[in-house]
């Protein structure tokens, strides 16, 4: 009975003085601000980047949304206004809906009279005022997406020279705690740089394609107002 307790206490005793590791978890916000004060500085840039591009992002996808929501009768009443003769009907109903759509239009049925071709020239003049105001700010997203990934290159480049200075300045016996800031710097400002890329890249490619259907939307328009004016009286 005494063996077993004495073997108990030991066990005990062993237990007790086993050391506590504690694992250490590191935030995301407490990754970024690791890297020192270069480092911070590309992370803020990088923040003001993807803020810049998400708010033109939306600020375009709501507008372009706006532009593409066009009556489905509104080239039928356009149509109806116009063989009939009611040249100011048909203007009032390009007015009351607020679209590249109307506008090209309006602009067309404002130069009823001049010949085919100056109608078609001042449609293609008013259509390219159009696409201007479709893709205002579109190329901050791609200059962000090409920008960013290369901001966060430069911060690995100057975490990679904290590191090496460090070590030329120590003869090489530089503290791990040293390097470990400069590597930290590399690695974080470029993973924030590529992501900040991706997403300005996505959204720039999804405005280009949604501008696209607008475009093609005012075309069909257009070449539909043309061959109103062509059918015969």
């Amino acid at each position: 009975m005494l063996y077993f307790f004495q073997q108990d206490g030991v066990a005990e005793a062993a237990q007790e003085a086993e050391p506590v590791v504690e694992e250490k978890t590191l935030s995301l916000f407490d990754l970024m601000l690791s890297g020192g004060l270069g480092g911070q500085i590309i992370i803020i840039i990088l923040f003001i980047l993807l803020f810049a591009a998400v708010y033109i992002y939306f600020e375009r996808l709501f507008a372009i949304k706006s532009a593409s929501q066009v009556d489905k009768n509104f080239m039928l009443q356009i149509k109806d206004n116009v063989l009939n003769g009611n040249i100011e009907s048909a203007k009032m109903r390009c007015a009351q809906s607020d679209s590249p759509v109307a506008r090209l239009t309006e602009k067309g049925i404002s130069r009823i009279g001049s010949p085919l071709e100056d109608i078609n020239t001042a449609i293609e003049n008013a259509g390219r005022l159009e696409v201007y105001k479709l893709e205002k700010n579109v190329s901050i997203l791609a200059t962000i997406a090409g920008a960013a990934p290369m901001i966060g290159f430069l911060g690995t480049v100057i975490g990679m020279v904290i590191a090496f200075h460090e070590l030329a300045t120590s003869s090489g016996q530089a503290q791990m705690g040293a390097l470990a800031e400069g590597i930290y710097t590399a690695m974080t400002t470029t993973v924030a740089g590529l992501i900040v890329g991706i997403i300005a890249y996505i959204g720039y490619n999804h405005l280009v394609v949604k501008t696209d259907k607008v475009v093609h939307q005012m075309e069909a328009t257009a070449v539909d107002f043309l061959d109103l004016l062509n059918e015969p009286a």
